[in-house]
């Protein structure tokens, strides 16, 4: 909880630090990468501090963090910080590293607003951070120990023992621990990081959905993403990876991940974003749920919808579910159930489903304002969107 003496220091300076979030953090990341480049090398996605999202991202959890302590300064906003623990603990963050962001965040901060940051300014934004990253930093501790595995050791050696197209550009991956160890538990929904070595020496990461667990191995797609350094991973597997070799792999974390119980389902998807959803299809088909399922996807053509088969044939082994495609584009000889964009107006949502989302914010945005205005509570919507996460839409 924020203390009693910096909450209306907080408040009051909210507007002002807000405003200028995105500029603090844009100094923070360029401090940050020129103290400890290995960071920008080893750790940080490229792709993502180019294109500005990561910073994006960053500043608004910050301000969305902030507002919550003020909006309700008694309780510690820990379950919106559920994803970025997720995210943290399959990179392996470590404790101290908080004290490095601490460091040049507020140099950061100094830099931009000058002398508006006065002892008492300082003091009260000092415990925003710490609060944020206690919070933080005890999820991700949980997050290891359930993961059985520490900030230093969170991702090991696997073997690629099949490479499975999909479309032009997405291929599976699977791959068994190289130890011959049993893979870990995987709860459907959620994802692994892949760690590389780039030509340049470089040893990126990012996350990629699985999309299955059999005979003790673990399968995740990628889609090939377009330029550099954007795309430099997804190339990287796609040009250089098959079986036999090697790739270091994290245990399976996110927070977006199918729920027990045997009320209906609804499962939304964009684009790639059909990995978590073949996901959760194929844990539903394997434990042979008889629960209400309504499965829905849109892509741009039959020929870029990946898992397009899988979709139809899990759907067709659960005994009530049913599946309906939308294509931007449809092909005379493969016609989507619809031509367009997903609209759910024709569609039977079951009453009291829970609903599971993954594709482009705007689909995102779209499909929740769908579901909401079909009587599903906002609750029960959940949402997993790939790279950082730019929609702080609220859920409830």
């Amino acid at each position: 909880m924020l203390s009693p003496q910096n909450l209306p220091v907080v408040e009051a300076t909210l507007p002002v630090v807000g405003g200028a979030v995105g500029e603090i953090t844009a100094r923070f990341y360029e401090r940050l990468f020129e103290a400890h480049p290995e960071l920008l090398r080893d750790l940080f996605n490229r792709g993502n501090q180019a294109n500005g999202s990561q910073r994006q991202a960053l500043a608004g959890s910050i301000a969305a963090f902030a507002t919550a302590l003020v909006a309700h300064s008694e309780v510690r906003p820990d379950a919106m910080l559920a994803r970025i623990a997720h995210k943290h603990a399959s990179l392996g963050i470590a404790p101290e590293q908080y004290q490095v962001v601490h460091e040049h965040l507020f140099a950061a901060i100094v830099e931009v607003l000058g002398d508006a940051v006065t002892p008492e300014v300082a003091a009260a934004w000092d415990e925003v951070y710490w609060l944020m990253a206690h919070a933080l930093i005890a999820l991700e501790s949980d997050l290891y120990a359930q993961a059985g595995s520490a900030p230093g050791e969170a991702r090991r050696p696997y073997t690629v023992v099949a490479r499975i197209p999909e479309t032009a550009d997405v291929a599976t991956f699977v791959v068994r621990p190289a130890d011959g160890s049993p893979v870990p538990a995987v709860r459907p929904g959620q994802y692994v990081s892949v760690e590389v070595e780039l030509p340049d020496g470089a040893r990126q990461i990012r996350q990629y959905s699985l999309t299955g667990q059999l005979d003790g191995a673990l399968s995740f797609a990628v889609k090939r993403v377009a330029g550099a350094p954007a795309g430099e991973v997804s190339h990287h597997l796609h040009d250089r990876v098959g079986s036999g070799d090697t790739l270091r792999i994290s245990p399976p974390f996110g927070d977006v991940v199918l729920a027990d119980g045997e009320g209906p389902l609804l499962l939304a998807s964009a684009g790639i974003g059909c990995t978590p959803m073949i996901g959760m299809l194929a844990h539903l088909a394997a434990t042979g749920a008889t629960r209400r399922v309504v499965a829905v996807h849109g892509d741009r053509d039959p020929g870029s919808h990946a898992f397009r088969e899988d979709l139809h044939q899990l759907v067709g082994k659960l005994p009530d579910a049913e599946a309906h495609v939308f294509y931007e584009q449809a092909a005379d000889d493969l016609p989507a159930d619809r031509t367009g964009l997903v609209e759910l107006s024709g569609i039977d949502v079951p009453a009291g489903a829970t609903a599971y989302l993954c594709g482009p914010v705007p689909f995102l945005r779209s499909v929740r304002g769908q579901l909401i205005a079909a009587g599903i509570r906002p609750a029960d919507i959940h949402y997993e969107v790939f790279g950082p996460d730019l929609w702080l839409g609220a859920e409830g």
